[in-house]
């Protein structure tokens, strides 16, 4: 199985591209995790066609076979124990994972309905480059809790 998470924009401003590079790193001791951005549709910013250029740029990453994991504000909320299980019904099913990310302007309606599942990071409103720091920390504290490491306390 492989895990990535695609998300939109890169964070130019250098604070959580190291933790996001660490976090990326600890997770390839566990699994084949890639972290891909791609970039915003700034000509079109806070328009919805600024969503569905990104959501185009987005859709065309993801393998045929992929299961796309949607992080959006109105998804199934989990604690990290349930969030741990349900990584690992991923990893017993033995499909890749996608999970995406949308930058400032969220994802398109057409992206929302192609994905297999929806969850949110946080009921607050995140930074883009924050939500992926949480998730991909969230990530590797699945992987502690699936593998009984004491990270998870």
């Amino acid at each position: 199985m492989k895990l990535r998470v695609l998300a939109v924009g890169r964070d130019r401003s250098g604070l959580y591209a190291p933790a996001v590079e660490e976090y990326a790193k600890r997770l390839g001791r566990y699994l084949k995790f890639e972290l891909v951005e791609v970039s915003e549709a700034r000509k079109h910013a806070g328009t919805p066609q600024a969503k569905e250029e990104e959501a185009a740029t987005l859709l065309a990453k993801l393998g045929a076979r992929e299961r796309l994991v949607a992080l959006d504000e109105h998804g199934e909320e989990l604690t990290s124990a349930a969030f741990a299980g349900r990584v690992q019904r991923w990893l017993e099913r033995g499909q890749d994972v996608a999970l995406v990310i949308g930058g400032s302007d969220g994802l398109s309606p057409a992206l929302l309905a192609r994905a297999d599942e929806k969850l949110a990071v946080s009921r607050f409103t995140l930074a883009h480059r924050l939500a992926r720091l949480v998730l991909v920390e969230q990530l590797y504290r699945a992987m502690t809790i699936l593998r009984g490491e004491p990270y998870h306390k």
